[in-house]
C-alpha cells in the first residue's frame, strides 16, 4: 500500500479532478467513502444536488476564517492531498475498508487526530478499485495549522501496519531518498508517444550516465547538450554562479509547444547541483587528469578500487561505505558504457537498478571514495579491456553488489537492499554470459601435464587449507592456463597464489579456483610494468556516454517513498 503526500492551493480544482472523468476517462463511480463528517460533506458523486463549489466551500470554511484573520491572504499550500494505492495483485478493498484506511492515515499524519473536534476537514474519494484520494484543507477550527511534520513517513508507517492487518502485500519502507514518481499525466503522455518510460525517467538515466563519466561541472552540461537534452541553469543574483539547473528531453513539450523542464533535484535527490559538486573532483584535479599509456590500467585500477570498497563496507564507517556505494553506482554506468558484447544489456540494467541503492539517509563521505570514483572515470576514456580484464572486473562487481545488499539489509534500508539485490542478479547474469566462453577457452589452452602438476604443488604449498577445494573445482584447468600466463608475465606462481589467496571470499566461494583465476587476471604484467608506468598528461577527449533511447528502457514502477 503506497501513500503519496503532496500539497497545493486549489481546493476546487482538486475536487473537480477527483469527481471528474479523469484524464483518460479512467474514473468510474467517484464517491466519498469517508469524511470529517459524512452527514455534512456534500458528495458530488452520489448526490445530484451537490456541486464542486458547495463541497469546496464546506471544506474551506476554516480556511476562509483564517484568510480574514490574515487580512485577505490565504495560508500557503493549504490543500493536503494523499492518494493511497494497493500494490499490484492485492485484493480490492471494500468502501468500508477504505474508509478505515483513510481515518487511520489522517490520524497518523496529524491532519485529523481521533477525537479532536477542532481537526482539519477532509474527505476520502474513491474513483477506482485499487486506490482512494484523501484531501484535506490544513486549517483547523481553532485557526491553527496542523502538525504534519514528516507526514509522508508517518503515512508510510501506518500503511505498513494496515498491510499486515488487512492481509495485503507487505511493501518495503522507504526513507524519502527515492526519486520522484512520474505523475499519471507523464505516464499517459509517454503512452501516447509510444514510449515505454516517461521523459522524467529517461532524463534521470541520462543525467546519471553523464555525471558518472565527466570530470567537471561544465563538462556535465556540455555532454548533456550533445545528447540533444536542453539545459537551463539558474544563476545566483549576487555572485552569478550556477545555483541550480533544469533539463528537458528532446521533443518533450507542453500544450503551448514549450519544453517541459525538470529540475535536477526533481529527477533524483543526488542530481541536484550541490550533490553533484560533492562528487566531482576539484578544479585543479580536473585540469590535470592522470592518464597512463597502459590500456589495461583503467580496468585494473577499477577492479582494485572495488575490492577496497568491499573492505570499507565491513569497516563500520557508514559514511565512507555510503560514499563508496555512490561511487560504485557511477562505476556501473561506466563499465556498461565501456563494455561490448551481448551482456552489456545486463550491465545497463544493473546500473539503473543500483541507483536506488546508492542513496540512503546515511550522509555519504564522497572524499573517502575518491580512488574508486577516479578509477571509474578512467573507464569513460578507456579502450576495450585486453584479455579477461573486463570479466575480472565484472566478477568483482558481482561480489560488491551482493555485499551492498547485505550492508543495506543490516541497517534496515529495505528499498536499497532490494535494489542492490536486483543489480546483483543482473550483474551475475551478465558475468555468466561473458565468462562462460572465456573460461572454456582457457581450459582448452591448458599447459602440459608436467606444468599443471607443478602448479598443483604450488597450490598445495601456498594455500594448504584450500588446496583440495581448488583442485576439485571445475575451473581448475582454466586456472592452470592463467597461472602459466602470469608466469610468462614475470610472476612467481607460488608467491602470487599466496598474495591473492589471502583476500576475501576464498573461504566461502563455491568455486575457489574461479575466484583465484580472476584475481590473477587483474594482476599487472611485471615484465612491461615499468614501460606502462610512463603516463601521459594530455587532456583527454570529452567522454561521450551512449544515449539510451527512451523506447529501450524498462518502465519505471517505483514511487518516491
Amino acid at each position: 500500500m503506497v501513500p503519496d503526500v503532496s500539497t497545493g492551493s486549489d481546493t476546487r480544482g482538486l475536487i473537480a479532478y477527483l469527481f471528474g472523468p479523469g484524464r483518460r476517462d479512467e474514473h468510474t463511480d467517484p464517491h466519498i467513502v469517508a469524511a470529517w463528517d459524512m452527514a455534512g460533506a456534500p458528495d458530488p458523486g452520489r448526490n445530484p444536488t451537490a456541486t464542486y463549489s458547495l463541497l469546496a466551500k464546506r471544506l474551506d470554511t476554516h480556511v476562509d476564517l483564517r484568510t480574514r484573520e490574515l487580512g485577505g491572504k490565504k495560508p500557503p499550500q493549504h490543500v493536503w492531498h494523499c492518494p493511497v494505492r494497493t500494490a499490484p495483485g492485492d485484493r480490492y478493498l471494500t468502501d468500508t475498508e477504505w474508509a478505515e484506511v483513510a481515518r487511520r492515515i489522517v490520524h497518523a499524519t496529524g491532519i485529523a487526530p481521533e477525537g479532536d473536534e477542532k481537526a482539519c476537514r477532509w474527505i476520502a474519494v474513491r474513483h477506482a478499485d485499487d486506490h482512494i484520494h484523501i484531501m484535506a484543507t490544513t486549517v483547523r477550527a481553532d485557526g491553527r495549522r496542523p502538525r504534519t511534520h514528516r507526514d509522508g513517513q508517518r503515512a508510510q508507517a501506518e500503511c505498513r501496519k494496515i498491510e499486515a492487518e488487512f492481509g495485503l502485500r507487505r511493501l518495503k519502507s522507504g526513507d524519502l531518498t527515492a526519486p520522484r514518481t512520474p505523475t499519471g499525466a507523464e505516464r499517459a503522455k509517454a503512452e501516447r508517444q509510444g514510449q515505454t518510460v516517461t521523459a522524467r525517467h529517461w532524463l534521470r538515466e541520462q543525467a546519471y550516465a553523464v555525471a558518472a563519466a565527466v570530470r567537471t561541472e561544465a563538462d556535465y552540461f556540455t555532454v548533456l547538450q550533445s545528447l540533444g537534452i536542453k539545459v537551463k541553469t539558474r544563476l545566483g543574483p549576487e555572485t552569478g554562479d550556477v545555483i541550480g539547473y533544469s533539463l528537458a528531453a528532446p521533443n518533450d513539450t507542453n500544450a503551448a509547444g514549450e519544453p517541459v523542464w525538470y529540475g535536477g533535484s526533481k529527477l533524483a535527490p543526488d542530481l541536484s547541483i550541490n550533490r553533484l559538486r560533492e562528487r566531482l573532483p576539484d578544479q585543479e584535479m580536473a585540469d590535470h587528469p592522470r592518464y597512463v599509456a597502459d590500456p589495461a590500467a583503467p580496468w585494473r585500477h577499477t577492479t582494485t578500487a572495488i575490492h577496497t570498497a568491499r573492505t570499507v563496507l565491513d569497516s563500520g564507517d557508514d559514511a565512507a561505505a555510503q560514499g563508496h556505494l555512490a561511487a560504485f553506482g557511477d562505476a556501473l554506468y561506466n563499465i556498461a558504457s565501456a563494455t561490448t558484447g551481448p551482456h552489456r544489456t545486463e550491465l545497463r540494467a544493473a546500473a539503473m537498478a543500483f541507483n536506488r541503492a546508492r542513496r540512503s539517509a546515511t550522509r555519504a563521505d564522497h572524499q573517502a571514495a575518491t580512488a574508486l570514483r577516479k578509477a571509474a572515470k578512467e573507464l569513460a576514456y578507456a579502450s576495450n579491456a585486453p584479455g579477461g580484464l573486463a570479466i575480472a572486473l565484472l566478477f568483482a562487481t558481482v561480489h560488491l553488489a551482493h555485499a551492498a545488499a547485505k550492508w543495506h539489509e543490516q541497517r534496515g534500508h529495505a528499498q536499497q537492499a532490494a535494489a542492490a539485490e536486483e543489480a546483483f542478479r543482473h550483474l551475475q547474469a551478465g558475468y555468466q554470459q561473458a565468462a562462460t566462453p572465456v573460461l572454456a577457452d582457457l581450459a582448452r589452452r591448458a599447459p602440459r601435464d608436467a606444468t599443471a602438476r607443478r602448479f598443483e604443488q604450488d597450490v598445495c604449498a601456498a594455500l594448504p587449507d584450500h588446496a583440495d577445494r581448488i583442485l576439485a573445482d571445475p575451473t581448475w584447468t582454466a586456472l592452470t592456463t592463467t597461472l602459466a600466463q602470469a608466469e610468462t608475465a614475470g610472476h612467481n606462481p607460488r608467491r602470487l597464489l599466496v598474495e591473492v589467496g589471502t583476500q576475501r571470499e576464498l573461504d566461502i566461494a563455491e568455486r575457489p579456483a574461479e575466484v583465484l583465476n580472476w584475481r590473477i587476471t587483474a594482476q599487472p604484467n611485471r615484465r612491461t610494468q615499468a614501460a606502462r608506468m610512463r603516463n601521459t598528461r594530455t587532456t583527454p577527449p570529452t567522454p561521450r556516454p551512449t544515449p539510451t533511447p527512451m523506447s529501450k528502457q524498462p518502465t519505471e514502477r517505483g514511487r518516491r517513498r
